[in-house]
């Protein structure tokens, strides 16, 4: 009887991929980005972005085009998938489950509509999903990709409230690099005017605050490695993936730079171990989400504060014309 062929684990299949791009020089954070282009994957019929590990293997199929989206849902936009194309496949895992709420006797618990109430259960074991995606360019039928590019002011204004909100300090001390220090906190790097444009400059410096993400303070990350160790290059990593998703997220662009240095020792990670590319793009997802909710705190902020100036200008007044009143 002939023996059955293990399917290779996703995980590896990413991997393996990673690790030819790697040495070829064609990774995603290996090109150069334009600023206002997007080019991380997204699924334009949910409206959502793909996240950590599928948007990474979905950015390495070396597609021009960033829209993906299920057979399902391409018809139902009455677009077809080209005859012979193959599709990509992407992987969830499920943590929760919806169950039915039930009271200390074991009875199902009903809202007002008269259905069980349901409540989010952490699962003893995650589920894995998948599901096979295909690119825009792979679809006939589809509507022209629009593009809203943001002005260059507007770009640059949100990455300044960010670095500002962040409260790492920038200081620009060094003639031709750029780092984060863990001991201090702080990020260095060369004068503004000699990076080449704006957008670079917000490029190069929040892959360091990326870095700065992982200090004890914030999401406490492993910042004890040093150049050549194990643990630098998977710092090094997820601040390369997790800048990549910032600078699609803020239209900046992405540049590769002076990071090229930490290519042998990704690929030898990634050898050792294939299951790093999972907790790489997860620890990037982070990143991204971390950095992004200090431009919607700095908004939510100056919303209290303006709230609380109201009332306090409400009561002022009140008081006031009590006084006045009363007099």
């Amino acid at each position: 009887m002939a023996e059955t062929k293990q399917k290779t684990p996703y995980h590896e299949q990413i991997a393996n991929k990673l690790i030819e791009q790697l040495k070829a020089g064609t990774a995603p954070w290996q090109k150069p980005w334009q600023p206002g282009e997007p080019r991380m994957p997204h699924n334009p019929i949910s409206g959502t972005r793909y996240k950590g590990s599928n948007a990474i293997w979905l950015a390495m199929q070396c597609r021009d085009d960033p829209r993906w989206m299920t057979y399902k849902q391409a018809n139902s936009i009455d677009a077809q998938i080209r005859k012979g194309q193959h599709g990509t496949m992407v992987q969830y895992w499920k943590l929760f489950d919806k169950v039915d709420k039930k009271d200390a006797n074991g009875k199902k618990i009903l809202g007002a509509d008269g259905k069980p109430i349901k409540v989010n259960v952490k699962l003893d074991k995650p589920r894995v999903f998948s599901s096979v995606v295909f690119n825009a360019e792979q679809i006939d039928g589809l509507p022209e990709r629009e593009n809203h590019t943001l002005p260059d002011w507007q770009r640059h204004e949100r990455a300044e409230k960010i670095l500002q909100n962040s409260g790492v300090p920038i200081r620009h001390d060094q003639y031709d690099n750029a780092f984060y220090c863990p001991s201090t906190d702080d990020i260095h790097l060369p004068a503004r005017h000699q990076f080449d444009s704006d957008d670079k400059y917000y490029a190069t410096v929040l892959h360091e605050l990326g870095h700065s993400t992982g200090h004890s303070s914030r999401l406490n990350r492993d910042m004890t490695g040093r150049f050549g160790d194990e643990s630098y290059a998977k710092e090094e990593l997820r601040a390369e993936i997790g800048s990549l998703m910032l600078g699609d997220e803020l239209q900046i662009g992405h540049e590769f730079g002076q990071h090229a240095a930490y290519v042998e020792h990704w690929i030898k990670v990634l050898q050792d171990d294939p299951k790093e590319i999972l907790r790489a793009s997860r620890d990037a997802e982070k990143i991204q989400e971390f950095v992004m909710k200090l431009e919607h705190d700095n908004q939510n902020k100056k919303l209290l504060v303006n709230s609380s100036l109201n009332e306090s200008s409400i009561k002022l007044r009140t008081s006031t014309s009590q006084e006045f009143e009363f007099a």
